[in-house]
């Protein structure tokens, strides 16, 4: 098995505020590189997350802006299958991406937390963090440093993939059912009457940064109702950032090819990227 893996810590309540990153190379199925790095956030320390991760302004004094390390990031996420537990460190590489102007590697994310969650029965619906999958595996580490955090999400995924038999272009299929592969029922929203968005029809299509049940109940509380696919009465179309970065020639999704074939007959679909329909709910809850 061949992947990356990647935690970071923030300063605050913000993503943008990242203060440390860790990543590690898996190849073979063993760990044969390790990188860490301080990072200075630019921005102020929150209290408790001082108290989380130990990380404060002296610190990070002298360590390099997220700017000066993108290219770095970029020789080791560009291309590859890169493990994050949860959404929280991919979104908060884009959002501090996003927040210098800078462009976010193009590579694979794989979500060890859905990959857990698909693995042992007893994590299915809660308690799948890090600490908790790492006790039951017997891995001992440091919660809440980068490094030992990118470490464990790597050795969560190597033990997935023993107890399922997987590889890793298996679990990137497999995190896109559902975790009972058995109830495969469509996701579906009638839409808030009071949302904002009432009347609109949205249908989401590609990988996106959060599961398809979470970004359903955002659209819903907008007001927009949901549907599993593009038909005539469709008028949003959301496609996950990383079919974004992906669209030279025909790599896009048979529904974002059909909303652009109704569009060229004359329906009116917007069609956006899943950070911009993030930033819309932000701005409108």
């Amino acid at each position: 098995m061949e992947f990356l893996a990647i935690d970071v810590e923030t300063a605050n309540e913000r993503l943008s505020s990242i203060c440390q990153i860790g990543i590690v190379t898996v190849k073979n199925s063993l760990i044969v590189e390790e990188w860490k790095s301080y990072v200075d956030p630019e921005t102020h320390f929150n209290a408790l997350n001082v108290a989380i991760s130990g990380i404060n302004e002296e610190i990070v004094k002298g360590a390099p802006k997220f700017p000066e390390l993108s290219e770095t990031l970029k020789s080791f996420l560009e291309g590859q299958v890169v493990v994050s537990h949860t959404r929280f460190d991919s979104a908060a590489l884009y959002q501090a991406s996003g927040r210098y102007g800078l462009n976010v590697p193009k590579c694979t994310w794989l979500d060890s937390a859905q990959v857990a969650r698909r693995t042992w029965k007893e994590f299915s619906k809660s308690g799948y963090g890090l600490k908790n999958l790492c006790q039951m595996l017997g891995y001992d580490f440091e919660h809440h440093d980068a490094l030992e955090d990118a470490r464990a999400a790597a050795y969560v995924i190597l033990e997935a993939s023993k107890a399922e038999g997987f590889n890793v272009d298996d679990w990137l299929s497999r995190v896109r059912k559902p975790i009972d592969p058995t109830s495969n029922l469509p996701i579906r929203r009638d839409g808030n009457p009071e949302g904002s968005f009432s009347g609109e029809v949205l249908v989401f299509t590609g990988a996106l940064m959060m599961t398809r049940r979470d970004a359903a109940d955002l659209a819903d509380k907008l007001g927009c109702k949901v549907d599993d696919g593009v038909t005539k009465r469709t008028t949003i179309l959301v496609v996950g950032d990383q079919d974004l970065s992906k669209l030279a020639g025909q790599e896009k999704s048979n529904k974002h090819r059909k909303a652009e074939k109704l569009v060229s007959q004359g329906q009116e679909i917007r069609i956006i990227g899943e950070t911009d329909f993030m930033d819309m709910i932000q701005i409108l809850d």
